[in-house]
């Protein structure tokens, strides 16, 4: 017997299910996964359905209007997900379901690009007399005829761009029998500007042979569990993570590869592409929402069974799934910034729990979370130690700025160490990468007079200059304004402003002054705006018409070119200066992957950091590549101060435009859970979080950390569910928070 009521979300953020009753005319035709268009109070709404039911606790139930027409978006699995997703992670059920869904495909509207197409009737030939007669009476048809005679099959548009004809006259070429017009789909496909040779597997290494058996002993459990591949840069992961996705397709199941940064994207595809083929699809967040539509669907009818993407690709419908690879697993960008908030690789671990899959972990340097896991027998661990192809790792000097200052007489962006190695690497044709984890010229917009630091006045943050387009620009909230000819302190209004500080547009500029014949160019997000920009620049790199890429954290991961020879890093310490506890684990990261860039290739390769704190431990683990001697110092220091992975930290954010109002909010909302949290939670705050203001709104938060979630997560979301904050007051959850900024 057909179920009679449906459970339904609308695109509100309220927190809950809907039942409706299916009309006798629709019994049948409504699935888990299909969008129903509802009456929902005064208006009508579009609502997806998320299960089926014989009878409802209410006894009047509105009707389900109609059925929209398609194929469901999500199916039992993947509810699953969901649910699990707005639980954990303390976030609107709602929220959850669009995460799973693309907009461009949950959107009204939203279909495969069709166009018209004409073509030649098998086995027509019209008399030279009838041709004639034609070019008498329509001279655009007999153009349109004229074409396709040559050419057999055209799309409408062109016909109408080379000849003028309309539809309406390649109607008339039909009624004459000569040609037949069809509605086709067109697949809008991203990769189609790549040039991708096929590529056959190398031979594996020992190590990789040892990985690869690992991976392939977790895929044939009865339970499928999550492989660790701990290996340094050069070592070949990838092929590993190719060799087991080959696995499962053999088994007939599809794969899902995670990188962390759209600019890896183009390089992961050549990969993929050359060992798979057309059965590799795309999903990030630059594609167009038409090519984002027909990847996906590609995806859900089963044409496509590996995915490569960023962090959306983890939903996407590949059925079924026999693997999830999360590349960089340590990387930050995997964290969602938006309800619900969700870390990628922690999902990518659930799904594949839920969906009986094994899920793979790669990093140079993992997480302490992850890498912790491994030694309390969670997860398993396989390790690749020295790089493919005979390869060497990088010779690693560090260069105390100090020292430089005081033999120069005053600080230096470049150091003559540094100077002369690009030098060296120009007379032999090598690369090589300048690496700043800040953009723009500089950071810092004073007046010498009266000590006045030009700021946002929505944000708690400096303006920084960008010298190519003569303004200042506020980084959080995209503020801008003219570069300033005089002090903004109306008492002061001096003349002689000074811009310190370094950014990346620095950098390139003290680069292109001391080798102004060199080939330079910069890889930051003012410079990968427009679309397909990331491949472009790392495209004519790999082509050799690049000498010095100049880069934030873009060019610091993921990147194999075996021409680069040398990396430079600017500011080693730069990240150690954030107020955070991660900070350290965050510069040993991001300096060892930088540093991973060089000597890829035959030629050995060479590493300078320049840094003003030389003997700091995420320093020297660095030069080293040293992971357990950071993870065993790192590690205690965690446990000692009760942080992750020790205790789960969680932030509850209060924002709004009125600063009494949210201080206010917080206060009432702390005092109350205060009364309900156990004594496991230990809460502080509340405070102004350390960016105390971003995008013209006041921000205070508190600070849960607590042995596990469980102990507050879901006192927390039935709290907030009934709880409304004051007009202007938004409180958001941040579950497992990467950072307290």
């Amino acid at each position: 017997m057909s179920a009679r009521v449906a459970n339904v979300v609308t695109g509100l953020a309220l927190d809950r299910e809907f039942d409706y009753r299916i009309p006798a005319h629709l019994l049948g035709r409504v699935g888990v996964g299909n969008i129903v268009r509802i009456p929902f109070g005064r208006r009508r709404t579009r609502g997806f359905v998320t299960g089926l039911a014989e009878t409802s606790l209410f006894p009047e139930l509105k009707e389900i209007e109609a059925v929209e027409e398609g194929p469901a978006l999500f199916d039992e699995p993947m509810l699953r997900l969901a649910r699990w997703m707005a639980g954990y992670y303390a976030a609107p059920f709602e929220s959850a379901i669009a995460a799973i869904l693309p907009a461009a495909v949950r959107r009204e509207g939203a279909r495969h690009k069709a166009q018209w197409t004409a073509r030649v009737k098998p086995g027509v030939t019209p008399t030279p007399d009838e041709e004639v007669a034609l070019a008498r009476r329509a001279p655009k048809q007999a153009a349109a005829w004229s074409t396709l005679k040559v050419m057999s099959e055209c799309t409408a548009a062109m016909l109408e761009a080379r000849t003028g004809v309309s539809l309406a006259g390649l109607r008339g070429l039909e009624k004459r029998g000569w040609i037949e017009v069809t509605r086709e789909v067109v697949r809008r496909e991203p990769p189609s500007q790549m040039r991708i040779l096929p590529t056959t597997p190398p031979p594996l290494t020992e190590e990789q042979v040892e990985a690869l058996a690992a991976v392939k002993k977790e895929m044939e459990a009865a339970a499928p569990g999550v492989v660790l591949v701990h290996g340094v840069t050069g070592s070949g992961k990838t092929e590993v993570y190719l060799a087991a996705i080959e696995l499962a397709l053999k088994a007939g199941r599809g794969a899902i590869a995670l990188v962390p940064e759209i600019s890896l994207t183009p390089q992961a595809m050549e990969r993929f592409r050359g060992r798979f083929g057309e059965t590799v699809a795309v999903l990030h967040s630059h594609l167009s929402d038409g090519e984002r539509h027909d990847e996906w669907m590609r995806i859900a009818s089963g044409e496509a069974r590996v995915v490569v993407g960023a962090r959306s690709a983890l939903f996407a419908p590949v059925r079924p799934l026999g693997l999830l690879v999360v590349d960089e697993e340590h990387e930050p960008a995997y964290k969602q910034d938006e309800a619900p908030r969700y870390h990628a690789r922690d999902v990518a671990v659930m799904r594949g729990s839920m969906e009986g899959c094994a899920v793979v972990l790669g990093s140079a340097t993992p997480s302490l979370e992850s890498f912790r896991n491994t030694q309390t027998g969670k997860y398993r661990l396989t390790r690749l130690t020295r790089r493919v192809d005979h390869c060497l790792m990088p010779d690693v000097r560090v260069v105390d700025m100090r020292i430089e200052a005081e033999k120069a007489g005053r600080a230096h962006l470049l150091s003559q160490p540094l100077i002369e190695a690009i030098r060296l690497r120009l007379d032999r044709a090598e690369q090589t990468l300048l690496f700043l984890n800040r953009r723009g010229f500089a950071t810092t917009i004073m007046c010498p007079v009266c000590g006045h630091v030009e700021t946002c006045p929505n944000c708690s943050i400096k303006m920084t200059y960008h010298r190519h387009r003569d303004r200042v620009l506020c980084h959080v909230c995209g503020r801008e304004a003219a570069a300033p000819e005089r002090c903004a302190n109306a008492e002061c209004k001096a003349g002689n402003i000074k811009m310190t500080g370094v950014g990346t547009q620095r950098v390139e500029n003290a680069v292109r002054q001391l080798f102004p014949k060199a080939r330079i160019e910069r890889m930051d997000s003012d410079t990968t705006g427009p679309k397909n920009s990331h491949g472009e620049i790392l495209e004519r790199f790999r082509r050799g018409n690049i000498d010095i890429l100049v880069g934030t954290q873009m060019i610091a991961k993921g990147l194999d070119y075996p021409n680069v020879t040398l990396v430079g890093v600017i500011l080693a310490d730069l990240s150690l200066l954030v107020p955070d506890f991660r900070s350290a684990e965050r510069t040993f990261q991001l300096l060892t992957q930088v540093a991973g860039r060089a000597g890829r290739g035959e030629i050995p390769g060479e590493v300078l950091m320049q840094t003003y704190t030389p003997f700091h431990p995420a320093v020297q683990c660095a030069r080293r590549a040293d992971f357990m001697t950071f993870y065993d110092q790192e590690i205690d220091m965690r446990r000692e101060l009760g942080y992750p992975p020790f205790t789960r930290l969680s932030t509850v954010l209060f924002r709004g435009q009125v600063e009494k109002a949210v201080t206010d909010c917080a206060n009432q909302v702390a005092e109350q859970l205060a009364a309900r949290l156990p004594a496991t939670v230990n809460m502080t705050g509340p405070m102004p979080a350390p960016l105390a203001k971003a995008k013209g709104y006041y921000r205070v938060q508190c600070v849960l950390r607590a042995p596990a979630t469980r102990d507050y997560v879901p006192l927390l979301r039935e709290f907030l569910r009934g709880y409304r904050p004051p007009r202007g007051v938004t409180i958001s959850v941040n579950v497992d928070a990467l950072s307290l900024m």
